[in-house]
C-alpha cells in the first residue's frame, strides 16, 4: 500500500513514525516547507517527498492522511478523493460546513474510506467507559462534565507557538476548534446533541487571536446534561471525565491511568488501571484506517462522525459570539 502524509507538522510526523512502524507498506510525505521536509525525510528514512501537491497526487497513493491546518482540509480531501484514494482527516474536520457534505458525497460514491482523526475513541481507558454505559452499569446518564487544559507553549515544544495555526482565526485555530476531542468523545458516550451555549475568552497572556479558555454547555438529545471546559493557558496538564447515572458514577483520569466506577449499592469504588503507551491509540486508529480500507473493519469515526463533532463546536463558537444558545 502506497500512502501519502500531506503536512509534516507534529501530527503528520506522528502518523508516519507510527505507519512505518506498523510495517504498512510505502510512506512518502508532502509540505510545502522544503526544511521541514528534508527533516523529516533524513530521520524517517522516507523513499519520496514532495512540496508540490498536485504532483505528489498523479503518483497513485492508495491512501492520503491530511494533517495541514483545518482551514485547508476540505480542498485537500476533495482533491486527493479525486485521484481516488482513501483518505484520512486530522481533526477538526475543517473550520467551517463548507464543502463537507459534497466530500462525504464523493466518498460514498466512490466508495472511498473517509475517516476523521479522533483518536480518543481508541484511548483504552476511554473504551472501558463506554462500555460501562452500553452495559448499562450506571443506568441512564445524567449529567457529564469533561475538562482540557495545558499551557500552548508547551504543546509542540520544538514550535515557536506563535506560528502555529492554533493561534490563527483564518486557519481554523483556536482551543473549541483543536480542543474538539472532548467534544467528540463525549458524543460517542453519549449521543447526539440538541443545544449548545458557551462562554469563551481570549488569552491575556498569549499572543494569539483566538479564543484560549472556553465553558461550552452541552443538551444532549437524551436528556443529559454536559459541560466541556477547554484551555490553552493552564500551566501543567489536565484531562478528565466524569459521568453521573442513575445508579452510579464513572470517573476517567488520563494522567493517572484509573477509570474509577462507583457503586452505590456496595458503597464502594472499583478502579481499573489503564496500561501502555500514549502512542498506543494513534497506532490503533492508523489500524483501524487501514484496516477500514481493506474491507476489515468499519471506520470508527467516519466522515459524518466528524462533520457532528464539528457542529457542536462551530455552535460553541457561534454562541460565545452572540450570547444565545444555539439549537443544532
Amino acid at each position: 500500500m502506497k500512502i501519502l502524509v500531506i503536512g509534516c507538522g507534529s501530527i503528520g510526523v506522528r502518523h508516519i513514525r507510527n505507519l512505518k512502524e506498523l510495517g504498512i507498506g510505502e510512506v512518502a510525505a508532502c509540505d510545502t516547507d522544503a526544511n521541514r521536509l528534508s527533516i523529516v525525510r533524513d530521520n524517517l528514512s522516507l523513499s519520496e517527498v514532495f512540496t508540490d501537491l498536485n504532483n505528489a497526487l498523479t503518483k497513485g497513493f492508495e491512501a492520503v492522511l491530511v494533517c495541514t491546518p483545518p482551514s485547508t482540509h476540505i480542498a485537500i480531501a476533495t482533491e486527493a478523493l479525486d485521484h481516488n484514494a482513501h483518505v484520512f482527516i486530522e481533526k477538526p474536520l475543517s473550520n467551517s460546513l463548507d464543502g463537507i457534505d459534497a466530500m462525504i458525497n464523493q466518498a460514498s460514491k466512490k466508495n472511498l474510506v473517509l475517516s476523521v482523526g479522533y483518536n480518543f475513541r481508541f484511548h483504552p481507558g476511554l473504551m472501558i467507559v463506554k462500555d460501562y454505559i452500553i452495559k448499562k452499569e450506571i443506568g441512564s446518564a445524567l449529567a457529564a462534565r469533561a475538562q482540557f487544559g495545558q499551557y500552548l507553549p508547551d504543546w509542540r515544544p520544538t514550535q515557536d507557538y506563535t506560528k502555529s495555526y492554533t493561534t490563527k482565526i483564518d486557519l481554523g485555530g483556536g482551543i473549541i476548534l483543536d480542543g474538539s476531542h472532548e467534544i467528540d468523545y463525549l458524543r460517542w458516550l453519549l449521543g447526539d446533541v440538541h443545544d449548545v451555549f458557551c462562554f469563551a475568552r481570549n488569552s491575556t497572556n498569549l499572543e494569539t487571536e483566538t479564543e484560549g479558555i472556553a465553558e461550552i454547555l452541552l443538551n444532549f438529545e437524551s436528556g443529559c446534561l454536559g459541560e466541556v471546559h477547554l484551555d490553552f493557558v493552564r500551566p501543567g496538564y489536565a484531562r478528565d471525565c466524569e459521568i453521573i447515572g442513575e445508579r452510579g458514577v464513572i470517573r476517567w483520569d488520563y494522567e493517572s491511568g484509573y477509570v474509577h466506577r462507583y457503586r452505590p449499592d456496595a458503597k464502594e469504588w472499583q478502579s481499573i488501571k489503564v496500561t501502555g503507551r500514549n502512542e498506543d491509540m494513534y497506532i490503533a486508529e492508523m489500524r483501524n484506517f487501514i484496516a477500514s480500507i481493506r474491507g476489515i473493519e468499519d471506520p470508527l469515526v467516519t466522515g459524518k462522525e466528524g462533520k457532528k463533532s464539528l457542529q457542536v463546536a462551530l455552535a460553541a463558537k457561534e454562541s460565545a459570539s452572540s450570547g444565545k444558545v444555539v439549537k443544532l
